[in-house]
């Protein structure tokens, strides 16, 4: 009851502000015409424009925090600002904001008159930018159409001189049951050259159980169970797109919610499942699944010198990690195979002494035998009431034994009963990656890469520290109806499926529902070693297009799995079931925009994406030529990174980043992802992804031209669905508006 009459007290303070503000300026607005531009506008969002021929004021860093208490954000921008001209110069703030929100304050260094900050609602902050967007002839200010405004007093900044701008603002956060979002308004823009610092301090009464962002990559830091801060990585400050980030407080020992998108095209739409796990609070010892794990050397020749010497450290490490009651072997291969024991054997003081003994006298030399060190690690049967885990290490391909990989994975796969997870690792580009890729998925583990020597010591006990303690084991999704019984047919592609469940992990799990019906979701699994079930329901009749990165993080996944299963596959290439997985993928691609090393083709601008037969004829050749022939090198690794991370991808990648054959990042630019629609950059053309495969000779049935009355009516169109940022593409734009096609030209063909 504290916790609602907080929230209600801050609901009844915010509106009380929000009308008094909106009252003053619509005051305000009767008293006086139009006020004119400064001589510089700043938009953070977007950029600083100036109004003269002058060297204009620029931006040179900005720094966004948010405190969150309860259902209550108060978030300040500090913007740093430099005047590289020899004249002082007059400037004023224009912030996009989301409804409701109210100035807690507004600040700048130096003398100067007392500064101000007026609130904008949505209809007068949409004539303000319709005045500046024809002045500046830059429509990329459009895409803020639908949020309030911010507009603050002139300031000046002195010649070569520097400023900083402080604004804070106050709004409620909505609130979808125990789902709390977090928006803030940034450009979708890439070309932003400046980067955003941004971090959120969460604090709640009721404690946290995760916290999420589909947007932008984020490190999270819990501060207790009822206070988490996160922050966006430093790397990645310059992706484009408003920030987004949801927490979700503890109802249950598993707390879920839903995100989805509708797409009456496909009879339904996307979903994006998003799950927190308890951590060991209420659960005493947190280990209560013990562990069986098995550490599998490889001490063939390659490994001298500094790289056994880190796999020692790491191998002491983990050692030291195990808690009473756990199990451990060890296994060491060259040629041949040697053990620490006959069996996993639960640890004690004394076979910890002889296990440390054991891996100081390991000492590299001979071929490699991957087939029967793996033989030997999944042949004793796994220790009762443990769960069972393998770490593989190899830096090599198989020389020795049985080398084919075939070979190697039936045997893995005939093995399949023995129910032992095996994590991976390889080490250097010289190793089979597809193979220790597949071995990983195959049996419920994960593959790690690591090409530096420096980091395998450090790669190996990290993840050997997160295998500690699971949470859940053999978990299951299953949809049910209102009855309880399984719903077939109602939820189809859920990527991925569920592994064992790690303190710290969260369930992000998307797929596509048919229909309009609610359903539930059930999970089950051994949770901190007892059997449970929780339900879920799932209404999609709370979808809304604003969600529009579900589906494309949902088509990132499916065309991760896609490719990976052409890549592990051991049919011919012309198998028709072959044919049929690079068709899907290019499907995908196209209407997602979402580029892989084999279809990154697409995005080129001479690439006639009607020509289909030849569209898929160069991506199969680049999966025979890549992803089917190439199996160790660093082109070999670079896939499996891509590939891998695209099958987890939890956060939007605005600009299609992707490791190349060097191992090097690349990113493309001429196909963007906006709102929900894509767009390719075709005969100096933005065009929707709906048309591409059209001939280019096709006819608009309307054209608009930027800056007229019917360009602004289309902007508030678009911004009906959330779309508005589309106009910030620039130039001219093909689209299909209400079913009509329509050729928007930007300012430079006017």
């Amino acid at each position: 009851m504290k916790n609602q009459y907080f929230r209600c007290n801050w609901i009844l303070v915010l509106t009380l502000l929000s009308v008094t503000c909106v009252s003053a300026y619509s005051a305000q607005h009767r008293r006086r015409p139009y006020r004119s531009w400064a001589t510089n506008v700043i938009v953070p969002q977007v950029r600083a424009y100036s109004m003269e021929a002058r060297n204009p004021v620029n931006i040179t860093g900005i720094r966004a925090g948010a405190v969150i208490l309860e259902q209550v954000a108060v978030t300040t921008l500090e913007i740093s600002l430099r005047n590289p001209s020899h004249i002082r110069q007059e400037s004023e703030l224009l912030v996009p904001v989301p409804d409701g929100a109210v100035v807690s304050s507004f600040a700048f260094e130096g003398n100067s008159s007392e500064p101000a900050v007026e609130l904008l609602p949505k209809e007068a902050a949409a004539a303000t930018y319709n005045n500046l967007v024809a002045k500046i002839r830059d429509p990329a200010l459009l895409e803020f159409a639908g949020y309030s405004l911010l507009r603050s007093s002139v300031f000046p900044i002195e010649a070569g001189g520097t400023q900083k701008v402080r604004l804070t603002y106050e709004n409620l956060l909505s609130a979808d049951g125990n789902r709390i979002d977090y928006i803030l308004p940034r450009s979708e823009s890439v070309s932003c050259a400046v980067p955003w610092e941004i971090s959120v301090r969460i604090e709640s009464k009721t404690p946290i159980h995760t916290v999420y962002s589909p947007t932008h990559r984020i490190r999270t830091v819990k501060r207790s169970e009822n206070t988490i801060s996160a922050s966006v990585s430093r790397e990645y400050g310059l992706e484009p797109g408003p920030f987004r980030i949801s927490y979700l407080l503890r109802q249950d020992e598993v707390t879920a919610s839903f995100l989805a998108y509708p797409d009456p095209g496909i009879g339904g739409g996307y979903f994006l499942l998003l799950a927190g796990l308890p951590d060991e609070a209420g659960h005493g010892k947190k280990t209560a699944v013990k562990r069986e794990v098995t550490l599998v050397i490889d001490r063939s020749g390659s490994m001298r010198a500094t790289k056994m010497d880190h796999v020692k450290k790491a191998a002491r490490d983990i050692l030291d990690g195990l808690e009473p009651g756990e199990a451990f072997n060890l296994i060491s291969y060259n040629e041949s195979v040697e053990s620490f024991a006959p069996h996993p054997t639960i640890l004690t003081q004394d076979t910890r002494a002889r296990a440390r003994y054991w891996i100081d006298h390991l000492h590299p030399n001979g071929g490699t035998n991957i087939y029967d060190a793996l033989v030997e690690a999944l042949r004793p049967a796994p220790l009762e009431g443990l769960l069972s885990q393998v770490l593989f290490l190899t830096d090599g391909l198989p020389t020795v034994g049985r080398t084919s990989e075939s070979t190697i994975r039936n045997m893995v796969d005939s093995s399949g009963n023995i129910c032992r997870r095996i994590f991976t690792f390889g080490v250097g580009s010289d190793v089979n990656t597809p193979l220790l890729s597949w071995i990983a998925e195959h049996t419920g583990g994960a593959a790690t890469f690591v090409l530096d020597n420096t980091d395998l010591e450090a790669k190996i006990s990290r993840t050997a520290r997160r295998l500690a303690g699971p949470v859940m084991t053999e978990p299951q999704l299953k949809v049910l109806d209102k009855n309880g019984r399984e719903a077939y047919g109602a939820i189809h592609d859920m990527l991925p499926q569920l592994h064992d469940l790690f303190q710290g992990d969260q369930i992000v799990v998307l797929g596509v529902y048919q229909e309009n019906r609610p359903v539930v979701f059930e999970l089950t699994g051994n949770l901190y070693g007892h059997k449970r079930a929780f339900r879920f329901p799932f209404n999609p009749g709370y979808a809304s297009v604003r969600n529009s990165y579900v589906p494309r993080l949902w088509a990132s996944r499916k065309i991760g799995f896609l490719s990976d299963a052409i890549r592990q596959t051991q049919l011919p290439v012309t198998d028709p079931r072959v044919k049929e997985l690079v068709d899907e993928v290019v499907r995908l691609s196209t209407e997602f925009g979402v580029m892989t090393e084999y279809t990154s083709f697409l995005a080129l601008e001479g690439t006639d994406l009607s020509r289909r037969n030849a569209v898929l004829q160069e991506a199969t050749s680049n999966f025979v030529n890549r992803a089917l022939k190439v199996r160790s090198g660093k082109a070999s690794v670079n896939q499996e990174l891509n590939n891998g991370l695209m099958k987890g991808q939890l956060t939007l990648n605005h600009t299609n980043r992707l490791t190349d054959q060097d191992l090097e990042e690349v990113s493309t630019v001429s196909v963007r992802q906006v709102a929900d629609r894509t767009f390719y950059r075709k005969n100096s053309q933005w065009v929707d992804s709906d048309l591409v495969s059209q001939s280019m000779n096709t006819k608009p049935d309307r054209e608009i031209h930027f800056g007229t009355k019917e360009y602004f009516g289309l902007a508030e169109r678009l911004a009906s669905d959330g779309r508005q940022g589309v106009l910030a593409l620039g130039g001219d734009i093909l689209i299909i508006v209400d079913g009509r096609l329509i050729l928007i030209t930007g300012p430079a063909a006017n």
